[in-house]
């Protein structure tokens, strides 16, 4: 016989009171902007594929006790490889507002800064090869982002910009 009762999903209980690490409340545009400076001789055929710089960051900012908005902000500038004119310039911050649970101090930064950017970023691939196409180019197919590098990055670069707080002293070591 099966167990068709709810005793099947004990494994998700066990989570804090059943509660989820993380939840989106809602996810938007913030800010999207696109350029075509050359147009319409930046639609023209190139002999060369164009050379994309692709810029990916994670921001966050709390709004109000566990909920935060997270930002995921992409840039792709694509340049002539022949003359290195501009054919078009794009920024996208795409955000999500969340609500951690309950859960340890050291996972607010991964969930915020690795999960939820991971949980995001479909869309805003899609949002980036949608503005392309729409724009006369091919859609920028982005490559998926590794978003742990992306955050250990970060905290080697914040880690740097600390200043050093030990205490300097003149007197002899004994």
């Amino acid at each position: 016989m099966s167990d068709t009762g709810n005793g099947g999903n004990q494994g998700n209980a066990g989570l804090q009171g059943g509660a989820p690490p993380i939840a989106i409340h809602a996810q938007y545009i913030k800010d999207l902007s696109f350029e075509n400076p050359l147009s319409p001789a930046s639609l023209m055929p190139l002999a060369k594929p164009p050379q994309i710089d692709l810029n990916v960051m994670v921001k966050m900012r709390q709004l109000e006790g566990r909920t935060f908005e997270v930002a995921l902000v992409m840039g792709a500038d694509a340049r002539n490889t022949e003359n290195n004119d501009a054919l078009f310039i794009m920024e996208l911050v795409y955000c999500a507002v969340v609500t951690l649970g309950e859960v340890p101090q050291e996972a607010v930064g991964p969930l915020l800064l690795i999960e939820t950017p991971r949980l995001l970023f479909p869309f805003a691939r899609a949002i980036l090869a949608n503005v392309s196409r729409e724009a006369g180019f091919p859609p920028l197919q982005v490559a998926p982002v590794d978003f742990v590098a992306l955050y250990r990055q970060q905290q080697n670069e914040a880690a740097q910009a600390m200043p050093d707080i030990g205490v300097k002293s003149d007197a002899p070591v004994n």
